[in-house]
């Protein structure tokens, strides 16, 4: 996963150094511009329909947060009495969610930083990775969820950019940047197009696609995958 590691680097690097209080200011209650509230809402939208997948009582359960960033959608997780593991790739994303994490909550987030799996121990009930495998390659994303289903007995809900056409021209207006000049760029997905992927990896399961959220520039598909544990 040579490809993936390059870009889990500079993601780190985006998200620790570049836009670490873009995104503080962006999910706190903060008062936001136009299309960074459409941004706002989207993901506001996207974390309610991913929660929807999993049951309302995780009492019991041990749950990946693959991709924490401030910790919203850990603090969901663990309300519903989920043990979970929150990770991210950023330690100071990591940080913003240890200090807005509520006290009578402490004792049931373990946050770490570092990759998603490889800075992560155990198996778990189910996995959520919201908007954390974006600007990843197909082939990329195969081999994670394969690396997955061997430590995951129920449900990876994620999300990926539909291949659209609008998303398609922003995806190669962004290539033509200077590779100095770019953050990282999304990679437009297919449920298709993964699933094809999956095979070529060899890896059994079944991916199914939830549903879309579009709100203004957010746009993003929550999928399903259940490995061979489930």
């Amino acid at each position: 996963m040579t490809d993936y590691a390059a870009t889990r680097d500079r993601v780190e690097h985006y998200f620790d150094r570049t836009a670490t209080k873009v995104w503080e200011r962006l999910t706190s209650d903060a008062p936001v511009s136009g299309v960074r509230a459409t941004v706002r809402a989207g993901r506001d939208r996207m974390r309610d329909l991913m929660l929807r997948q999993l049951p309302d009582d995780l009492r019991g359960a041990r749950v990946l947060d693959a991709g924490c960033g401030t910790g919203a959608m850990a603090v969901e997780l663990a309300r519903r009495g989920a043990d979970v593991v929150a990770v991210d790739i950023s330690p100071a994303l990591v940080g913003i969610a240890q200090k807005r994490m509520p006290e009578d909550l402490a004792g049931h987030i373990t946050w770490v930083a570092g990759d998603m799996l490889e800075a992560t121990n155990g198996v778990f009930d189910h996995v959520v990775a919201m908007d954390s495998l974006i600007y990843y390659s197909a082939a990329d994303i195969a081999a994670l969820l394969a690396k997955a289903s061997n430590r995951v007995d129920g449900k990876f809900v994620f999300t990926l950019p539909p291949r659209t056409p609008a998303l398609m021209a922003m995806w190669r207006i962004g290539k033509l940047f200077p590779r100095a000049d770019r953050s990282p760029t999304m990679i437009p997905q297919t449920v298709a197009g993964l699933a094809d992927a999956l095979r070529k990896a060899g890896t059994a399961g079944h991916l199914r696609e939830i549903d879309r959220v579009k709100s203004g520039f957010y746009i993003s598909t929550a999928i399903v995958f259940e490995g061979r544990r489930a």
